[in-house]
């Protein structure tokens, strides 16, 4: 393995966020996410423009970040490498089982945990990702342990 670039170094949880088209649900992979304030807590999240989960947040600005398990691996292909737009994820998760329901909303089994959030602000930046931060409304942590790691999906080949 070559020398990592050093946006590549650095370990942190990998999410998935769920928004929400009328009754289906769309889920991405998020690596560019980040707690901005304790009172009350924010989280900020970077959204490519040509996604369906920006095209979903346009339209319903409640979400489910969920911090993904272990066993998440085999879906990273799946929600972070195609697009809702060309693939319907909510069908594909609901045919493998792998949707259930929490505070309301349509989420992954099994995750590590939820935060329900609520969009206060967004903006441009610049580059391909228009950066949104939520106000966390309600969270749920259900094990702490086997947090699916940035690093997990580069050892895996994921993420070169």
């Amino acid at each position: 393995m070559g020398v990592k670039r050093p946006w590549n170094m650095v370990d942190m949880p990998v999410y998935s966020l769920a928004t929400y088209d009328g009754d289906k649900v769309n889920m991405n992979i998020c690596t560019y996410v980040t707690a901005i304030s304790m009172k009350p807590k924010m989280f900020m999240v970077a959204i490519d423009y040509v996604t369906k989960t920006f095209e979903n947040l346009e339209k319903d600005s409640n979400v489910i970040l969920q911090i993904l398990h272990q066993n998440h691996q085999s879906l990273v292909r799946l929600l972070g490498k195609k697009s809702g737009k060309n693939v319907n994820k909510h069908e594909k998760l609901t045919e493998k089982g792998l949707i259930g329901k929490w505070n309301g909303h349509q989420v992954l089994i099994d995750a590590c945990g939820y935060l329900s959030l609520q969009l206060k602000g967004r903006q441009d930046v610049g580059g391909d990702h228009e950066l949104f931060w939520f106000e966390v409304q309600k969270s749920k942590t259900n094990s702490e342990d086997n947090i699916l790691m940035f690093q997990d999906l580069i050892r895996a080949g994921i993420i070169l």
